[in-house]
């Protein structure tokens, strides 16, 4: 159960890797394009969609681990959001945002998405993205209550070689 402590927002620390993986998996499930890519040409490699997508945790992390943010409360994480920065091009990008299930509703993901943003402008960017799977009806309407539009849509194909 979660506490009735207040939640911060902090920097990621190295330690915080595997549980951000293991909220990753928990989380993701039916929106994650990996696991769609595995239910149509199945597993390969030995690895599957969960590998893959923790991968992408890992990635990112190490990438700008100035910019992955934790939402802790009493010493336990409830989610987490990491981004990248593009400062040629003044972008900053979302990949990844997840809340543990018992602290959904909370308001966390829309607290992790402000810092973030309020993380580029620190960084001067001038452009915010973040992209979600048509699947994903939480991200579909969270997003543009934080200001977000919808500006394109995109289609992905594979193929088992």
């Amino acid at each position: 159960m979660i506490s009735e402590q207040p939640v911060a927002i902090r920097h990621y620390r190295h330690e915080d890797l595997e549980t951000l993986r293991q909220i990753t998996v928990d989380s993701f499930g039916a929106v994650a394009l990996d696991q769609m890519l595995e239910d149509r040409l199945g597993v390969w490699n030995g690895r599957d969609w969960k590998a893959r997508k923790a991968d992408n945790i890992d990635d990112d992390c190490k990438v700008n681990p100035e910019g992955c943010f934790v939402a802790e409360r009493a010493g336990q994480i409830l989610g987490y959001i990491t981004t990248r920065v593009d400062q040629v091009n003044s972008i900053g990008r979302i990949p990844n945002l997840a809340v543990v299930e018992a602290a959904r509703g909370l308001g966390l993901g829309r607290r992790l998405i402000h810092h973030a943003l309020d993380y580029f402008r620190d960084q001067n960017l001038k452009v915010a993205k973040i992209e979600t799977m048509a699947s994903n009806v939480i991200g579909q309407n969270l997003y543009p209550s934080c200001g977000f539009e919808e500006i394109g849509r995109q289609v992905h194909f594979a193929m088992k070689l």
